[in-house]
């Protein structure tokens, strides 16, 4: 290297929301990449764990915004992730800062945070995940990204430490969108195999002998092998999973989408329905495969 060549400057990396899949998404890419990394949550306990492998605490995400060139998101929903933008980033964003929100939020939020970000020299990519908490901790997520071409480019090599399958849906919130349908479909396959796994008992078939079955036919799918077969039929729908009311508030993502785009989602709405019948029984905090104890009877 000559003494006229510039070398890259290396990013600094911020992740604000450390939990269930935020801390190990973020230490797979701080771990991995060695990129100098700040982190924030309102929990110590997580910070703790990462500082222990070398981030850097940031006192809050105002604070952290001030010395980051890339700040990732993993925030519990759409609202969560406004308040932090609108309050904790915009004011204190510099030209040329790259916002990464990692959470599920809407599609017309994330557009709107967008227009704003941009307004102050700054930019929005959506990079949803998908897969599970064990996904999270292997470094094997689905990561679906919507942004421009040249910000994924930037991107990928850091989401790589994170994810297997990287995927550039379009400009940004298409990475939201199909996430949001990702979650639509899963959620519509858990009602259609709660209603089979009752119809089927009911009709005098094990249970188990129907899903193994079905596994090996046309009716097989990730929700069967995981949600189906691994919590309906032990009937094990622990809290700290994926709970009710996380579900729901993704299917009321999709269907402002469906109200956004002119269309009437039905088996949305249905899902939706067996989701508020489980959180009215109770199950709220429960895996959300749990609306499988809730069948409508003629």
């Amino acid at each position: 290297m000559n003494a006229h060549t510039v070398r890259p400057k290396t990013p600094t990396l911020g992740f604000a929301g450390l939990g269930v899949m935020g801390e190990p998404i973020c230490r797979n890419i701080l771990t991995k990449s060695g990129l100098p990394m700040r982190v924030f949550d309102l929990s110590d306990t997580p910070v703790t764990r990462l500082c222990a492998q070398g981030a850097i605490a940031a006192d809050s995400v105002s604070a952290m915004v001030a010395d980051v060139d890339i700040l990732f998101l993993s925030l519990p929903g759409g609202k969560q992730v406004e308040a932090v933008v609108r309050h904790d980033i915009l004011p204190a964003v510099r030209q040329g800062q790259i916002i990464v929100d990692m959470s599920t939020s809407p599609v017309g939020l994330t557009r709107d945070l967008a227009e704003e970000l941009v307004a102050k020299g700054a930019r929005l990519c959506d990079a949803p995940v998908a897969r599970t908490r064990q996904a999270a901790e292997d470094g094997t997520l689905s990561i679906m990204v919507g942004g421009a071409e040249d910000d994924f480019a930037l991107l990928r090599p850091l989401l790589a430490y994170a994810a297997t399958d990287i995927t550039h849906c379009g400009p940004v919130g298409c990475g939201q969108v199909v996430k949001i349908l990702n979650n639509m479909v899963l959620f519509e396959t858990v009602v259609a195999l709660s209603e089979a796994l009752n119809l089927g008992r009911a009709a005098g078939v094990d249970p188990g002998l129907l899903f193994d079955t079905l596994s090996k036919g046309s009716a097989d799918s990730f929700a069967l092998r995981n949600h189906g077969m691994k919590a309906m039929l032990p009937d094990n729908f622990p809290t700290g999973a994926f709970p009710t009311d996380y579900a729901l508030k993704d299917m009321s993502y999709a269907l402002e989408l469906a109200r956004l785009t002119g269309f009437r989602a039905q088996g949305a709405e249905l899902a939706r329905d067996r989701m508020e019948k489980a959180r009215e029984a109770g199950l709220g905090d429960a895996y959300f495969p749990a609306l499988v104890r809730l069948m409508d009877r003629t």
